[in-house]
């Protein structure tokens, strides 16, 4: 069929390998490769990525998508010819994958990009109801987990899909606080992250976001920001998890701050997964953020936004501290 719409295009003889062919008159017109293969000594006009993603478990592997994106910038951008274009075809599994990445980031570094988003069911119509009719369509969605097919048809990540937290209520105004909270969760190892946040109490025991740590620097920065946080929001009481040398960051704190804050450190010997799914519905309810806090704290908004309900998450640093909040206002009255 190709010939009879193209009869004057053909293969150049001898140039017909599978991953490396060329037109008649031309040289090398086409290299198919991947992130463990090789482009070198190529430049390109036209890069097509099509499905990088091979199932949803390498969906939700963080360290498989940065080195996708690490691939894409670092070695297949460095091919592109002046004013050549990309094409990036995918099943939007994850909100961190190649496309996601690229759609956050290259407006940013002056890229321009046009996103093609065509899902198989929109405004009750099919896209296309010779591949796929309606009937068809739901009976694939009832047998596959939602998420699945949501990712699938849809175009919606995997991650948002099947996140543990669906609603995330926002303010405008504070209202009156009876007291000043910081909940503080050091870094495990030198990959987590040091995650404390400062909240206001108000006297339906409702917790009002008002500041986010969320950093990997090591202690010797963090002590110094923790410090500064909680001089400038006066917090009342700090709870500092002594765990994974909690206490120690502590006592460099209480060197440090200027302010009246009084610091209680405990240990947290609670299974922190269980924690989290177990107050997950408080959170939702009694939680409130800055409307503008997916700005203020990005790489916070999108541990929480991504948190998986089933799934293997590589940082739990943001819900765990977070979870903390609802320990913290639900414990009984009198206790710090």
């Amino acid at each position: 069929m190709y010939s009879d719409v193209f009869p004057d295009t053909k293969i150049a003889y001898g140039e017909a390998n599978m991953n490396l062919w060329a037109l008649e008159g031309g040289y090398q017109s086409y290299l198919a490769t991947s992130p463990t293969g090789t482009a070198t000594g190529f430049g390109a006009r036209l890069i097509i990525i099509d499905d990088l993603i091979k199932n949803s478990y390498e969906a939700l592997n963080d360290n498989a998508l940065e080195a996708h994106y690490e691939w894409f910038t670092n070695t297949m951008l460095s091919r592109l010819e002046k004013n050549g274009k990309v094409i990036i075809v995918m099943t939007r599994w994850s909100s961190k994958d190649l496309a996601g990445r690229v759609l956050e980031q290259m407006p940013k570094d002056g890229y321009k990009v046009r996103h093609i988003n065509m899902k198989a069911y929109n405004d009750g119509t099919m896209l296309c109801d010779d591949i796929l009719d309606f009937e068809a369509f739901e009976r694939l969605k009832r047998t596959m987990s939602p998420e699945i097919a949501s990712a699938n048809y849809q175009q919606k990540p995997i991650d948002l899909e099947g996140g543990l937290y669906k609603v995330f209520k926002t303010y405008t105004e504070l209202p009156q606080f009876i007291k000043i909270w910081n909940y503080t969760d050091t870094a495990d190892t030198g990959s987590d992250y040091h995650t404390s946040i400062v909240f206001g109490e108000t006297h339906n025991h409702q917790a009002y976001i008002l500041d986010v740590i969320h950093t990997q620097d090591g202690m010797e920065i963090t002590e110094k920001l923790e410090s500064q946080q909680l001089d400038r929001f006066k917090v009342n009481v700090a709870r500092i998890e002594s765990n994974n040398g909690g206490e120690g960051f502590m006592r460099q704190v209480k060197k440090i701050i200027t302010g009246q804050t009084v610091l209680k450190s405990f240990h947290q010997s609670k299974n922190k997964e269980a924690r989290i799914y177990s107050n997950s519905a408080w959170v939702q309810e009694n939680v409130f953020y800055p409307d503008d806090w997916a700005n203020r704290w990005p790489s916070y908004f999108q541990a929480m936004k991504t948190y998986q309900a089933q799934g293997k998450n590589k940082h739990d640093d943001a819900p765990d501290v977070t979870t903390g909040i609802a320990e913290t206002l639900n414990k009984p009255r009198g206790r710090a």
